[in-house]
């Protein structure tokens, strides 16, 4: 491809609203150019990386033994009302109605629609296991679009999913997915984490992220020094404190303090060290009042953390058996506890009319002598512990943290951040229950099928890649995936440049190189920035002064510095960059 002929609108200024290296890159390399919010179209640089990454997936997904298909981007709402979607995806659905007045929307994902594929299709235990894929834009309406690629209301994804006898032939599905994952992850030249993760609105019990590491990811996770064992912090666990039989012989009385504008952790600490010098967050209780269930009428719970640590909804919703919590308001705390947020407490004072469940985090349960709430305004209580003043469920509630201790082997746990590229689920019979898609077995009875749910965000993986690989001149594309594998820069207006230069493209063209020759009548310096800022990973550079020592510069976009090598040898240098790169 010759840059003069090429569609490829690069432009100098950061564009306006962008903030993420990759909107802003992509943007500016001329890959990608937005039309509505969150809405974008390809150019013809995003295309070929688009392809690179499906052709990639595709290729692992078939030789997994998974079949290609393709299905409709609008559907009936009938499928989501089915399994009860319709409602909890809410205003995230694109929603349309046709003109009967049917209701339709566009798909967010599709385990309704593969599920009515095979229980039309699939009879007996014969026909599986199955395994089905698709490459196909998804439409989500999200709230707050940003980030480019990373967070808009169409991408496109891989969709896969499998169907099963029972629960053990779905691990082995899920299994043989896990691994495709690893080598489509690690074709793509991306650095990731294998996380242990929540399966949120999809449904199912086992799950995993794979996590493309990168300082801007939306995601934290933790990940063991010592052993394997990875997860989002939103499902982390970490080897927790002992609690036992807490000993409070030595304990003081309680004592109910007047604590005035001590709302937070740190006014409470500051309050306390004025008496104790060594008084720390690590001797407070941090009470929480949480809502949850139906929107107009909700039930209420309290949770309860150390000072020192965050509370993990996920974690609270689970033990409450509910799908998600929000912390209540400062009217619902006032009607309850008849006191004001940030004095909360689980001694309940007699105006109280609170009456639900109350947990409290390990950490809690082995604290001796803590301050808390007193769920009286202005005041707290000094020298409490929990089954001597108060009572709760003990359960894990606290969102784990660099330095926790992993729960598998012992080891340190390091934090990092991470941008989701793949989820891959088990979804037992979340959706074939609910949608009578059943097998008949050996014995003729009939019986449900094991399902599991895989997808992977392709254009997010666009975005992920450059976050994860780019400096300050631009994009530097992992070769795999790079929209072109090298560029030829002819430098000047001297025909015999020009002419070598051509040659020089036209000979690894021949050896079979994704390669794009700058032939454009621009001073140097646009040629180079330009080259950076694209990100293309092997530069040629062929000037007057090198042609007249027979020889042309190679420089790799992740190198300061190029090298000299005679031209007769640069297919070769360049052919070689290409082999140990593994495109």
């Amino acid at each position: 491809m010759r840059f003069s002929q090429a569609f490829i609108p690069t432009v100098k200024e950061v564009p306006k609203d962008a903030v993420d290296a990759s909107h802003i890159l992509l943007l500016r390399g001329g890959y990608i150019r937005m039309i509505g919010s969150g809405i974008y179209e390809m150019l013809p640089l995003g295309q070929r990386v688009l392809k690179k990454i499906s052709s990639i997936i595709r290729d692992e997904m078939d030789a997994s033994g998974a079949q290609e298909v393709l299905m409709p981007a609008i559907l009936p709402a009938s499928y989501f009302q089915e399994t009860g979607r319709w409602d909890v995806y809410g205003d995230v659905l694109m929603r349309l109605k046709d003109r009967r007045g049917g209701d339709y929307h566009l798909g967010p994902t599709h385990e309704e629609i593969i599920t009515d594929m095979i229980r039309r299709e699939v009879k007996s235990y014969r026909q599986l296991p199955q395994l089905l894929y698709q490459v196909q834009m998804k439409y989500r309406d999200e709230p707050r679009p940003r980030a480019g690629l990373l967070r808009c209301r169409e991408f496109l994804m891989k969709d896969c999913y499998s169907f099963d006898v029972d629960i053990d032939a779905a691990r082995n599905s899920y299994e043989k997915m896990r691994e495709t994952y690893v080598r489509i992850f690690d074709r793509l030249g991306l650095g990731y984490r294998v996380v242990e993760a929540d399966s949120g609105s999809i449904g199912g019990d086992t799950s995993a992220e794979f996590q493309v590491l990168a300082q801007s990811g939306e995601d934290a996770i933790v990940a063991c020094t010592r052993c394997d064992y990875a997860a989002n912090v939103e499902i982390a666990e970490s080897k927790q404190d002992e609690t036992g039989d807490v000993d409070h012989s030595k304990t003081p009385e309680r004592e109910l303090v007047e604590t005035p504008g001590a709302k937070t952790i740190e006014q409470v600490v500051a309050f306390f060290q004025k008496r104790d010098a060594d008084f720390s967050a690590k001797r407070t209780i941090k009470s929480l009042m949480v809502a949850y269930g139906d929107e107009q009428a909700p039930s209420f719970a309290m949770a309860l953390v150390r000072g020192d640590h965050e509370l993990n909804e996920i974690k609270l919703a689970r033990a409450l058996g509910v799908d998600e919590v929000r912390l209540a308001s400062d009217e619902e705390v006032g009607r309850l506890l008849r006191c004001k947020t940030g004095y909360v407490g689980p001694i309940l004072q007699e105006a109280a009319t609170f009456d639900g469940k109350v947990f409290a985090d390990p950490a809690v349960a082995a604290l001796a002598d803590a301050v808390c709430g007193a769920a009286k305004t202005q005041y707290h209580y000094e020298h409490v512990a929990l089954g001597r003043d108060f009572e709760a469920e003990v359960t894990p509630l606290r969102q784990v943290a660099a330095g926790d201790l992993c729960v598998k082997c012992g080891g340190a746990l390091e934090s990092y951040r991470g941008i989701e590229g793949g989820h891959i689920f088990i979804l037992g019979t979340h959706y074939s229950s609910k949608m009578n898609a059943t097998y008949l077995d050996e014995k003729g009875e009939s019986v449900p099928i094991v399902m599991g749910c895989y997808g992977i965000g392709v254009s997010r993986l666009m975005a992920a890649a450059i976050e994860q690989h780019h400096d300050d001149d631009g994009i530097r594309w992992p070769m795999p995936i790079a929209p072109f594998q090298a560029v030829v820069l002819a430098l000047g207006n001297d025909d015999e440049v020009q002419k070598e230069a051509e040659q020089i493209y036209e000979r690894l063209r021949a050896a079979g190189v994704e390669v794009l020759f700058d032939d454009r009548e621009e001073r140097p310096g646009v040629k180079f920035k330009d080259a950076d800022l694209i990100g293309i990973p092997i530069r040629v550079t062929l000037g007057k002064r090198s042609l007249d020592q027979g020889r042309a510069e190679v420089k790799l976009r992740d190198q300061k510095e190029p090298e000299l090598f005679p031209i007769g040898d640069i297919v070769a240098q360049v052919t070689r960059v290409i082999t140990e790169a593994g495109s």
